[in-house]
């Protein structure tokens, strides 16, 4: 077997773990938990934001991906494989970072969402205020 790639992507509360190899059929192929990568991500931003730093260092079709991902919702995993892909892909050719660094895909996205504070109705919102 030839050498597989394996990084851990983070978003929010997605975690996912990808995996490239070395391509075995003509044309690379997604699968994300044992799906294809249209049937995952119906949407086609969550498509294009996976894609984006395989079309930067110019490898798309060039390895199968398998990823495994897992909790948030679809936008924190979208972003989770994006991450997952680049850190992958600089384990394959340290060349790849300038390109990846300027378009900001090696830093990993520390937004989290605001935990609610006793006494209101959210992170911020507070109750109504009532004057009698």
């Amino acid at each position: 077997m030839e050498k597989q790639y394996h990084q851990v992507g983070k978003r929010k509360n997605a975690i996912a773990r990808v995996y490239l190899r070395p391509r075995l059929t003509e044309t690379g192929i997604i699968r994300i938990n044992n799906r294809t990568f249209e049937d995952y991500f119906p949407r086609a931003t969550s498509r294009m934001l996976i894609m984006q730093p395989l079309e930067l260092t110019s490898n798309v079709g060039t390895y199968d991906i398998y990823i495994n991902v897992q909790g948030g919702g679809i936008s924190g995993q979208a972003g989770a494989v994006k991450h997952g892909i680049t850190k992958a892909l600089l384990k394959v050719d340290s060349s790849f970072r300038p390109v990846l660094k300027k378009a900001g895909h090696i830093t990993r996205d520390a937004r989290e969402v605001e935990r609610k504070k006793y006494g209101r109705s959210g992170a911020r919102k507070r109750y109504q205020y009532s004057k009698r």
